[in-house]
């Protein structure tokens, strides 16, 4: 089995790209890729990716993270990879980017994720829309946070999903499954 990681940001990832690396090994992913979205992928690097059998959407700032996908050009095959059945897994950014917006990256206030890229609006902030869900990680069950959850859920249409540190959500198909604490 092939996983293709995809840090928000080459600088830094090494790191990070390795911890994956010995925690997937553990369950029997033998080859492992790397496409950094700052750039274009060339031809053969997008079929490298598209070919994986799961990418895997690192951490990190959400924001960033999105820029550089839409800038790459990866938003679109991304989400045809999953339409078609491909595995596509994330970590906090990760997942916030497989909904329909990022708008969550900002919540709550005192532990955003900075907006440097200054993405702004519903179409700037529009992520790959893949579930009909919003998506929270690394819950603490703050008093604070859930007041800010509270009033964001409050001013959209969709349900929002709060997740520990450790816990996560599994889509296939309409099945929604849960994992920790959520």
């Amino acid at each position: 089995l092939r996983l293709a990681y995809v840090p928000y940001m080459a600088d830094g990832a090494s790191p990070f790209f390795e911890r994956a690396m010995r925690r997937y090994r553990a369950v029997g992913i033998e080859q492992f890729y790397v496409l950094e979205p700052d750039h274009r992928p060339s031809r053969a690097e997008l079929a490298t990716l598209l070919s994986s059998d799961v990418i895997y959407l690192a951490g990190g700032n959400t924001y960033t993270f999105l820029h550089h996908l839409r800038r790459s050009g990866l938003l679109e095959p991304l989400q045809k990879f999953a339409r078609r059945g491909g595995v596509l897994a994330g970590l906090s950014a990760g997942a916030i980017l497989m909904t329909p917006t990022i708008g969550l990256a900002g919540v709550p206030r005192y532990d955003a994720d900075e907006n440097e890229i200054g993405l702004r609006g519903s179409r700037e902030l529009k992520a790959l829309g893949l579930v009909n869900f919003e998506f929270s990680p690394h819950d603490t069950h703050d008093p604070r946070r859930k007041r800010e959850l509270l009033a964001y859920s409050s001013q959209i249409k969709r349900p929002v999903f709060s997740v520990e540190d450790g816990g996560g959500l599994v889509v296939e198909g309409d099945r929604l499954g849960l994992s920790g604490r959520v």
